[in-house]
């Protein structure tokens, strides 16, 4: 269920429900009708609606969730929303309860009790499922074991249906929506990541780019924006570590229209010493993203001409 809200050409729509958590909704979707520009910020690990039930599943606290979210990532995608018109999706669901940048089968099926394993044993997991990282998490490095108990069936099929199921749609038929309007849509999934090694003589990367290889999104978005990123002096990286995940995979389709890119931002750019509360860095970080994003909706919106549907729309309107 989606309730909305708005005034004028501002729009807000609250989506899914959160399970042991009534009338917590799972995502807030945030729009100006018609679209400012064609882009679509999403921020998938930003959730911190916790259930109590979830909470006391966990073996060591509520700093194994802290580690599973992309800590206040969802605070730098609204200021950088607000700022520039575009889009905005940000999930309220936490990522321990179900990572919205995994498949739905993408399960490691020894978290679950064995009456709830499906009878040809679902499969290989995949290599993120057997590191314990797959649609629900199962383990951290330093941490091991997050859960107390294994989990019902029921876990498995409230949370696709009240979060995962939902999300994606209201996605779709953002990425969709936008496509319809300019000809072409750029979805920018915003995830944040702990620092990265450096090497002896070279800076380590502040974000990562990731197309998945160039298969999510037309090459001039991503040649503009590492020009964009050398101009600001920010050290970004392409594909490696983070190439993208599901979310890329599932809504990406660049002939259609429909680019997607992923962008993580090194956690210690933004937010304290701590890497618990927003910092000293947040208005930098910010300014810079939303001078991409003004770029690349320009660049967008000429690759929508370029496919002759914009022209069309427009003149409907």
């Amino acid at each position: 269920m989606i309730e909305r809200s708005g005034e004028n050409d501002s729009h807000e729509e609250r989506g899914g429900w959160i399970p042991g958590a009534p009338g917590s909704a799972a995502f807030v979707l945030s729009e100006r009708r018609p679209s400012a520009i064609p882009i679509l910020i999403a921020a998938p690990h930003g959730g911190r609606d916790y259930p109590r039930t979830l909470m006391a599943d966990l073996r060591h606290g509520p700093a194994t969730a802290l580690k599973l979210e992309d800590r206040h990532i969802d605070a730098i995608a609204r200021r950088v929303a607000e700022l520039t018109g575009a889009s905005l999706l940000i999930a309220r669901a936490p990522r321990a309860m179900i990572d919205l940048n995994r498949a739905p089968d993408d399960v490691d099926w020894e978290m679950f009790v064995r009456e709830a394993r499906p009878r040809d044993g679902g499969g290989t997991p995949s290599r993120r499922a057997r590191s314990g990282l797959g649609l629900i998490p199962r383990r951290l490095p330093a941490t091991g074991e997050l859960w107390r108990r294994r989990l019902q069936a029921d876990d498995l099929s409230a949370r696709i249906a009240g979060v995962h199921e939902p999300y994606h749609a209201a996605l779709a038929e953002m990425l969709a929506r936008l496509r319809d309007r300019w000809g072409a849509a750029l979805l920018i999934d915003l995830h944040s990541m702990p620092p990265l090694p450096s090497r002896p003589g070279v800076a380590s990367a502040q974000l990562v780019v990731g197309d998945r290889f160039g298969a999510s999104c037309h090459g001039s978005v991503v040649a503009a924006t590492f020009a964009h990123f050398a101009q600001v002096e920010r050290e970004a990286a392409h594909n490696r570590p983070y190439a993208g995940g599901y979310v890329l995979e599932r809504h990406a389709d660049p002939r259609a229209g429909l680019h997607a890119m992923q962008i993580e931002i090194d956690r210690s750019r933004y937010l304290d010493s701590a890497l618990v509360e927003l910092g000293e860095g947040t208005d930098g970080i910010v300014a810079d993203l939303s001078a991409l994003v003004r770029r690349l909706a320009a660049l967008v919106a000429e690759l929508g001409r370029d496919s002759g549907v914009q022209d069309w729309q427009l003149a409907a309107e």
